[in-house]
């Protein structure tokens, strides 16, 4: 039986990532892996994501690559996806999720609320620089792109005091001790699928997408499926920062799945704050509802409210 073409990134995270699926594949599915290195927009371009189109940009290349053929399968930090179904494309498998909580990379180990005011802080997320801006601790937001890598060395080069990152990509990288400080969701609720990963295939080939079932983490699969929700009503009605967490928990009468999420004015002054419980196999209309409740209660005007600044 031929390898499995499995298209990805060529950033390390990336293909860390892709490695960890591909081993996932050998081991449950049988079947060897080979990966192949796709090159996306958002790879060659330093621009702002919000000006290169979101972050779609970093998967639009791996789907055109499956849709064509070149590969048979492709990972994706499940972040990135966009919400709107991909003709001719199936989201097969989302494996165990990682944490998907933030952490700071500060200088000197400091926390947050070390950080002295005024302080550069360096994130290139409007969902993180919102939140940052709602805990008023008078630091200094300003954009940054880049791999880990790059981030991390701008707070050891002095150009930032500290950088916000998700905890899921350092650990996968074995680097989450460099981390200062794991935010507490109360603080910062991530973006809508962070710590996932996503495995897509082509809807077409049907013995693939029931093989890859395989790779399915159920509760890791409900939760995100309940963010995702929240994000795509919300991006219906709004386009202010968002962020969204679910988790599902044993309760007396069996599986619970709660819902965490908050939609912001760019500058954190505004802000709608709601959570939502429900059966995980309603994991989306638990998120859809919630989402809805927040637009009612006043999401969709947010990002009428003057902003105070300017966020990557």
């Amino acid at each position: 039986m031929t390898a499995l073409r499995l298209g990805t990134r060529a950033s390390a995270l990336a293909t860390t990532q892709s490695r960890l699926v591909a081993d996932l594949v050998r081991d449950r599915l049988g079947r060897d892996v080979e990966l192949v290195e796709i090159s996306t927009e958002g790879d060659r371009s330093s621009a702002p994501l919000a000006q290169l189109g979101g972050t779609g940009v970093f998967v639009s290349a791996l789907r055109e690559a499956l849709l064509d053929g070149r590969i048979d399968l492709a990972v994706h930090s499940l972040k990135d996806l966009p919400t709107a179904p991909c003709e001719g494309i199936t989201l097969a498998a989302v494996p165990t999720r990682e944490d998907p909580r933030d952490v700071v990379v500060a200088r000197d180990g400091l926390t947050l609320g070390e950080l002295p005011v005024g302080s550069r802080v360096g994130t290139g997320s409007p969902r993180r620089a919102a939140q940052l801006h709602a805990l008023g601790l008078g630091l200094e937001v300003t954009g940054i792109r880049g791999n880990v890598d790059t981030r991390v060395g701008k707070v050891q080069a002095g150009s930032y005091d500290a950088v916000l990152l998700a905890r899921a990509g350092l650990a996968r990288l074995g680097r989450v001790d460099e981390a200062t400080e794991v935010l507490d969701p109360l603080q910062m609720l991530p973006a809508p699928g962070q710590g996932a990963l996503a495995v897509e295939c082509r809807s077409d080939d049907l013995e693939l997408v029931a093989a890859l079932a395989a790779l399915e983490d159920p509760h890791s699969r409900a939760a995100v499926d309940a963010e995702r929700a929240v994000l795509a009503t919300l991006e219906g009605g709004c386009s202010a920062p968002i962020g969204a967490l679910a988790e599902v928990v044993e309760g007396e009468d069996g599986d619970e799945l709660w819902v965490r999420a908050v939609a912001l004015s760019h500058d954190g002054g505004l802000s709608v704050r709601m959570s939502a419980s429900g059966a995980p196999a309603d994991a989306a209309g638990v998120g859809s509802r919630l989402a809805g409740e927040m637009l009612a209660d006043g999401a969709a005007e947010l990002t009428a409210a003057p902003a105070k600044r300017q966020n990557a």
